[in-house]
């Protein structure tokens, strides 16, 4: 096996063989602060039995990620998930946490919605482009999902996200909620672009902390790590949760999404719209064709 073939294994991490080579990272979790179920001490004390690094990734929030620098005996990442203003998402990750609270007091805060999940009201180019101020690994998620949270949506045509692509850093190649064949799909698209790959859980509850991490053979810190991932020095390893967990999970997480429901409500609408342009502007496309072949083979 190659070893670019090796940067991304579907398989359930050995966490105690991986992090005998290196730093290893959960980069994608949820606290209770958006829509997980658990406080920074008990983020920090999982993370701690299990052996890895965590990023704390919270919608549009920052406080846990925060908190998490106190528990020096852990790696902690300082990261955020924003929340485009058409329903993209885009994780940021930050060196230290004062530079993350610097963000997040100039560029998030002034601009958030009426709950802690609801669209910014900033779009995604210009989230990117605010990321760039700071010294930041900034890195798309699920890019192919089962919703258009990801960069691979009907609202952005080929040229903009081409644009997206030259600007951010990474694709996450394993997200552990996401279904196999959309991860396959990310991933390559990550092998294709060049990007920097990660991996995490996505999870919102401490059993599945760890079922997708990425990790580096390098010294156990955020400098190093992030480093190595920017730099293409990382690799993937993780499994996605069954199906039948998923659904579970996912009903624990209904009261969240009620609350959410008119943000959400319109987010489908602006979606339908750009479904619904582009599907008109094809048929237009392919009717402008059909006449001008007419025309030239004449009466």
């Amino acid at each position: 096996m190659n070893e670019e073939t090796y940067r991304v294994r579907f398989e359930r991490p050995q966490l105690e063989d991986l992090a005998r080579d290196g730093a290893v990272v959960d980069m994608h979790f949820h606290s209770r602060l958006s829509d997980g179920r658990d406080d920074a001490a008990a983020i920090a004390a999982r993370a701690r039995r299990l052996g890895i690094g965590v990023a704390v990734t919270d919608h549009n929030a920052v406080a846990t990620a925060l908190e998490l620098d106190r528990f020096e005996d852990v790696l902690s990442i300082p990261g955020i998930e924003l929340t485009s203003w058409e329903g993209t998402h885009l994780l940021v990750y930050f060196y230290d946490p004062r530079s993350l609270r610097r963000f997040f007091r100039r560029h998030v805060e002034p601009f958030r919605g009426a709950e802690v999940m609801s669209s910014l009201s900033l779009g995604l180019a210009s989230l990117l482009e605010r990321a760039q101020d700071f010294e930041t690994l900034t890195v798309f998620p699920h890019p192919y999902c089962g919703n258009y949270t990801g960069v691979q949506n009907p609202l952005f045509d080929e040229q903009e996200r081409a644009a997206f692509y030259e600007q951010v850093d990474g694709i996450e190649a394993i997200n552990a909620e996401n279904l196999n064949r959309w991860n396959l799909k990310s991933a390559l698209l990550g092998f294709n672009l060049g990007k920097a790959l990660t991996g995490g859980s996505d999870g919102h509850r401490l059993a599945r902390l760890g079922r997708a991490v990425t990790a580096a053979a390098c010294p156990w810190s955020r400098r190093a790590f992030l480093e190595a991932v920017k730099e293409g020095r990382a690799r993937v390893v993780g499994k996605e949760i069954d199906l039948l967990r998923k659904v579970t999970e996912n009903g624990a997480r209904l009261r969240t999404g009620i609350r959410h429901a008119p943000d959400l409500v319109g987010k489908n609408l602006r979606f339908l719209n750009a479904t619904s342009r582009r599907i008109c502007d094809s048929v237009q496309r392919s009717l402008t064709g059909r006449l001008r072949a007419a025309e030239r083979r004449g009466p």
